[in-house]
């Protein structure tokens, strides 16, 4: 009786420390498990951060280069605004440049006219080209008024600028290059030449 009742305790015991090396058993695989997952956790928490780093990366690049192209867009702009107001400017400035040129013909033919002139006073061309003088120098008046100016030329230094040689002379007593003689005036119009001077060039 004594030897089966130790027996059984000891089957107890046995089934006792079995039961507890299963539960052992059992938490030692669930703290791995528990373990492995934590570490893939962190891994894909460390995969994830990366990519968003990348991401803020590119998008600060995409940012940087939406910001220089503002900023290029920007002087594109205000250049092609300067551009459009020097335009509008010089359209202004120059506006009656056309209507100059047209007068500048009548002008030459009063010139033509009032050579006429032998200033006999009593001879009725002259009492006839008065009249011409005098709307003349009022239409010289006018141009003057409106920057519109006589290009020196005779006795200077010939400037393919400002004069267009259409014939040449030599003549000893002056320099190569001297204007010997105005054959048609040349005009200036604020800072622009509407018609060059044409001139006789000395060789």
């Amino acid at each position: 009786m004594s030897k089966h009742k130790n027996h059984h305790e000891k089957e107890v015991m046995n089934n006792e420390k079995e039961e507890l090396n299963k539960e052992n058993t059992k938490e030692e695989v669930t703290e791995e498990k528990e373990c492995k997952c934590s570490k893939e956790k962190r891994e894909q928490l460390e995969k994830d951060l990366e990519e968003k780093s990348k991401q803020i990366e590119e998008l600060n690049q995409r940012v940087g280069s939406l910001q220089e192209a503002l900023l290029r867009n920007q002087a594109e702009l205000q250049n092609y605004k300067r551009r459009k107001e020097e335009e509008s400017e010089k359209v202004l400035k120059y506006k009656n440049e056309d209507l100059i040129k047209e007068l500048l013909t009548v002008v030459d033919n009063f010139e033509r006219a009032i050579k006429m002139d032998d200033d006999d006073l009593s001879d009725e061309v002259s009492k006839f080209l008065a009249g011409f003088k005098l709307i003349y120098t009022t239409t010289v008046g006018i141009l003057n008024k409106f920057e519109v100016k006589e290009i020196a030329a005779e006795g200077l230094e010939f400037d393919p600028e400002f004069h267009h040689a259409v014939l040449t002379d030599h003549d000893e007593t002056k320099p190569a290059g001297v204007i010997l003689e105005v054959l048609q005036k040349g005009y200036t119009y604020k800072d622009r030449v509407v018609r060059p001077a044409m001139v006789k060039v000395n060789e």
